[in-house]
């Protein structure tokens, strides 16, 4: 048995059986990844696959316990590789972090600023991808933290903490009717088309859940990944936008207005997300600290430990 096979037992998993796929994600050939397979198989004796002919269409049950083993085992083996990094090069290395675009945008940048200038040896890559993308990126160890308002408090393999509370804003052109609207209604709101994020996107399900509440059905004309593309087509005159207040910036969104809507809308809370018994850098527990002073490294080391039931 070696790292080679369990790491191609990972990758057939993850890449849903299909063995092209997983000889080039590995930079091998695919009966290279067969014969790892059937060596591993022929060590343990036992079939670890469910096959028809030559292809895999599933896990076997002693298939499906064994991966479990090998998440474990590789993620230890990143472990040991991050430790002795740690003190072999204090302030060195990389720091993944996995994030929608709107925190990237507008709430990370404070936050890069001062961590580059604290290690600045360290390369930091930003991620940037979908609520569930960032779960998937932390579960696969490739990424270190995850920040993103949905989703990551829901995946049970992930310790959350909140990052920061916003609100949703609407925003209009310069002139449109809903200025002269106050204090701004809902019914006031729906009346005009309306442009907002995409599903699963900056708190939409929140938007949604408060239009359901009042019995009312807005006109959504257009949704969007991100705040700046929603800008631009409200500029455009499509409609109203329903933003994160955070991406509003008066001087840069000169032909646009800030309406005063936080009555409308509850809170939202951003959250950082580590996964449980992944080994993180001491410069990482710094990142997380510059997002929120009250996250120190003993204070998130203990909210890591494994429970009693763990």
């Amino acid at each position: 048995m070696n790292f080679q096979q369990l790491r191609i037992i990972r990758e057939t998993v993850r890449r849903q059986f299909n063995l092209t796929e997983v000889a080039n994600a590995l930079f091998t050939s695919q009966s290279g990844v067969s014969k790892h397979i059937k060596d591993l198989e022929d060590e343990l004796g036992v079939e670890l696959f469910v096959r028809k002919g030559k292809r895999l269409l599933g896990l076997t049950e002693p298939g499906s316990e064994l991966v479990e083993i090998v998440e474990r085992m590789l993620l230890d083996a990143g472990n040991i590789k991050r430790l002795a990094e740690q003190f072999a090069r204090r302030d060195e290395g990389q720091l993944r972090i996995a994030t929608t675009h709107t925190q990237a945008r507008y709430a990370l940048p404070r936050v890069v600023t001062e961590f580059k200038r604290l290690f600045p040896k360290v390369h930091l890559v930003l991620l940037q991808a979908s609520p569930g993308e960032i779960v998937d990126l932390l579960h696969d160890g490739e990424a270190d933290i995850g920040i993103a308002t949905e989703t990551l408090a829901d995946a049970p393999d992930l310790v959350t903490f909140p990052f920061h509370t916003w609100h949703h804003s609407v925003i209009v052109p310069a002139g449109h009717p809903l200025e002269a609207v106050r204090p701004l209604t809902l019914e006031a709101l729906v009346e005009h088309p309306v442009v907002t994020y995409h599903e699963g996107f900056t708190g939409r399900a929140r938007i949604d859940a408060t239009f359901a509440r009042a019995g009312l059905l807005p006109d959504i004309v257009m949704s969007a990944l991100d705040a700046d593309v929603i800008k631009t087509y409200v500029e455009l005159g499509l409609g109203a936008g329903i933003i994160a207040s955070v991406a509003f910036d008066p001087a840069r969104d000169s032909a646009l207005r800030l309406l005063d809507s936080e009555h409308l809308f509850a809170a939202n809370t951003t959250m950082i997300a580590l996964r449980r018994k992944h080994y993180l850098r001491s410069y990482a527990y710094r990142f997380i600290e510059l997002c929120e002073p009250s996250l120190n490294e003993v204070t998130v080391k203990a909210a890591l430990k494994p429970s009693a039931e763990d």
